[in-house]
Formats: structure tokens, C-alpha cells, sequence
């Protein structure tokens, strides 16, 4: 263990063996009549805010997946060594809101090609992912991807790959724009707002 972990700082885990928790799909549940959806697409904060303001999406939750350990902290997923990516996790009614909207949002909110980087942020954790919980999202996904990469000069590098174990983020994490980011100026969550997302506040 080296300095900064015994002063309580980096990683609370100094076994990085696969977890098969953390391998195993998200068996959370939904609200009746609703789905999840999961994306990954660099910090979650402006991903996760760009969703509460979709018609139809009913609940939002930033979190941790893809990794290889069970029950991550911040300090792990941002330490490159747990693979996790930095995720939203979408509820919302399919009545009202259709998968591949979320999907054309997903494509709208980065650069997909970019390998594990959007803009400064940079590390596995800002790759780009869709995270699918059925055979149709799967299918909606790369057919989503395939129409996207004919309009791109560049390879798209998102992964689409079967939702594993969700980890919910720490409290300030949640909405946290929606709560005024880093300078106390909170941001709009209505529906069919359109102004601009300030990414960190």
C-alpha cells in the first residue's frame, strides 16, 4: 500500500481479481411498465442531465459498470485499474419515449471517436458505451451505429456490450448539475428544455 492509500487517498481495493459480481448483468429491476437503458459517453454529470430532460424518461442514476471489482469508489474507476466506465442508467416508458430516441441523444452528447477520452477528460472511464438489457436493444444499438458511422470520416470506437452490474455513484454525484455543479448555478431539468448543458457547472 503506498503512501496515499494509508492516508485514505486512491483505491480501497488492493485486490483487482475479476469480481463475478461485478461481471454479472444488472439484475436490478425497473418501475412497472418501464425499461433501463445504459450509456456511457465520458463524464456523467452532462449525460446524465441531457436524459432528465427527455419526455418519457422517468428516472436517472450515474453509476459505475463494465469493471472488474465489486462496489467501486470514485477513487478506483478514476485510477484506470477497474475498468469501469462512467455510466448513465436511464428508466423510462416506453410508451413515451422510444429507445432509439435515447440512442440518437447517446450520439448527440460526444464524440464517439475518440478511444477513452471526450475532450480533457481523458482514461477508460470516459470510453464510449451502450450497455444493452435485451436482444432488441442490442439490435437497435449497432443498427443505430452502423447509420452513424456513414456519416463519419473517423472509426466510431463505441463498445455495445450486454448491461453488467450497476453501481450506483456517490450522493453528490446524483443530478449533480441539476443541483448548481461546481458553482452553485443549478441547471434546468424540464422537460424539452433545450438550453445549453454547462458540463461541470
Amino acid at each position: 500500500m503506498n503512501i496515499l492509500n494509508k492516508l485514505g487517498f486512491g483505491s480501497r481495493h488492493t485486490n483487482m481479481d475479476p469480481s463475478p459480481i461485478a461481471q454479472g448483468p444488472d439484475d436490478d429491476s425497473p418501475a412497472l411498465g418501464n425499461q433501463f437503458a445504459q450509456f456511457a459517453a465520458g463524464c456523467f454529470w452532462g449525460v446524465e442531465l441531457a436524459y432528465q430532460r427527455v419526455s418519457g424518461v422517468t428516472k436517472t442514476e450515474v453509476g459505475y459498470s463494465q469493471g472488474v471489482i465489486h462496489n467501486p469508489a470514485y477513487e478506483d474507476v478514476c485510477s484506470g485499474t477497474s475498468n469501469h466506465a462512467e455510466v448513465v442508467r436511464v428508466q423510462y416508458d416506453p410508451k413515451e419515449c422510444s429507445y432509439e430516441a435515447l440512442l440518437d441523444l447517446f450520439w448527440s452528447r460526444h464524440d464517439p471517436t475518440t478511444l477513452n477520452r471526450q475532450g480533457h477528460d481523458v482514461g477508460t472511464q470516459y470510453r464510449s458505451g451502450v450497455y444493452f438489457y435485451t436482444p432488441e436493444q442490442e439490435k437497435l444499438a449497432n443498427e443505430s451505429l452502423d447509420r452513424h458511422q456513414k456519416q463519419m470520416d473517423r472509426k466510431i470506437m463505441t463498445e455495445i456490450l450486454p448491461a453488467k452490474k450497476f453501481y450506483r455513484a456517490e450522493e453528490h454525484h446524483q443530478q449533480y448539475l441539476a443541483k448548481g455543479g461546481r458553482f452553485g448555478d443549478k441547471q434546468s431539468v424540464a422537460k424539452g428544455c433545450n438550453d445549453p448543458i454547462r458540463c461541470y457547472g
